[in-house]
């Protein structure tokens, strides 16, 4: 990851109360200790995590209710930066690997730019007129894609701030956006039950795929450019499903239903021994790892004592973290697809 992570210097959060994880420490660790109401809320953020991405295996960025950005080493149990400067709740966050910059998105209706090593943001993102949902950057990180409950899309300049493109689309309440790989398309989904995909050299909708039954409250793409996935508000089981679109031609190819609450978050897993599977996060407090193409649901884990599930990343040595209300950043292992487990949390 270059220069940004490869050396670490000492930190002023290494002791006392600033260090992350000690909730489970003092516990003994173990699965049986977590989640039975015993635990009080971990150190690191102290309101809901609503927001994660991922960098690379041991280090997870996270933002929450409480207005900062974490960067958190879940390996060696180390709080490594946490950024403050938002007026409002964090929303989104996303990590850029070749401008080393890290990304937060708010409620104060801002998009702000920060780096290691420097309090300070070094970049502000102006112009949204209601708040920043979505926030993601283009393969070689000169462009960033946002959204907004403004019903606006925008495209970025990452070095000057400048906005380059907007799409105002009525009732078109954006609630997150990915790039498609290989590709200059962006799917976006949103308030509205839509997804569309933009061309981000002009900005105007490509393609909108078949409106669903409730909101779409997240989206993904497949490392491929394939796939996307997407899930859905809902309650008492009535909606709450992810959905797998292919990408070729718009069409739904599978519906994945099973959590009893509105899904929140859902991820394509890195390809590893299996490379068809997904995962899911709900409000039901519960994850969900799922066949793709056979839709059958592999293994499901609940989170008691979390509540609500908002988000979640996963990496390629098996390390799955999810984002919580109640108990900060749930880092869970998945062995393979049948055998997802809880190891600690921060």
């Amino acid at each position: 990851m270059g220069k940004l992570f490869s050396k670490r210097k000492t930190s002023r959060y290494d002791s006392g109360k600033e260090r992350g994880t000690s909730k489970f420490e003092e516990l003994g660790g173990g699965d049986s200790n977590l989640g039975n109401g015993k635990m009080s809320r971990p150190s690191v953020h102290t309101d809901a995590v609503v927001a994660l991405a991922a960098i690379q295996p041991g280090l997870c960025l996270s933002g929450s209710k409480d207005k900062a950005v974490v960067l958190y080493d879940y390996h060696n149990d180390r709080l490594e930066d946490r950024w403050t400067g938002h007026e409002r709740e964090v929303t989104k966050v996303c990590f850029g690997a070749s401008c080393n910059g890290i990304f937060s998105a708010s409620r104060d209706k801002t998009i702000k730019m920060w780096q290691r090593g420097n309090s300070h943001n070094v970049q502000d993102f102006l112009g949204h007129e209601m708040v920043v949902t979505a926030i993601h950057l283009n393969a070689d990180n000169t462009l960033l894609c946002s959204g907004s409950r403004d019903n606006s899309v925008r495209i970025w300049d990452v070095e000057t701030g400048a906005c380059l493109r907007q799409n105002n689309i009525p009732q078109n309440l954006v609630t997150d956006v990915k790039w498609i790989p290989g590709s200059h398309l962006i799917v976006q989904a949103g308030e509205d039950k839509e997804v569309r995909i933009y061309d981000s050299r002009t900005l105007e909708t490509v393609r909108r795929f078949t409106k669903k039954q409730y909101i779409q409250m997240s989206c993904d793409v497949s490392s491929d450019g394939s796939w996307c996935l997407t899930c859905s508000n809902g309650f008492g089981g009535n909606g709450c499903e992810a959905t797998l679109w292919d990408l070729s031609d718009g069409s739904i190819r599978n519906e994945f239903k099973g959590h009893r609450e509105a899904v929140e978050s859902c991820i394509f897993l890195p390809p590893g021994q299996e490379n068809s599977l997904i995962a899911t996060a709900s409000r039901d407090c519960s994850v969900r790892v799922w066949d793709m193409f056979t839709k059958e649901c592999l293994s499901t884990l609940n989170l008691e004592g979390t509540g609500p599930l908002t988000s979640m990343i996963a990496y390629q040595d098996g390390s799955m973290l999810v984002g919580t209300f109640n108990l900060g950043v749930q880092v869970l292992s998945i062995k393979d697809a049948t055998n997802l487990s809880r190891v600690s949390c921060f």
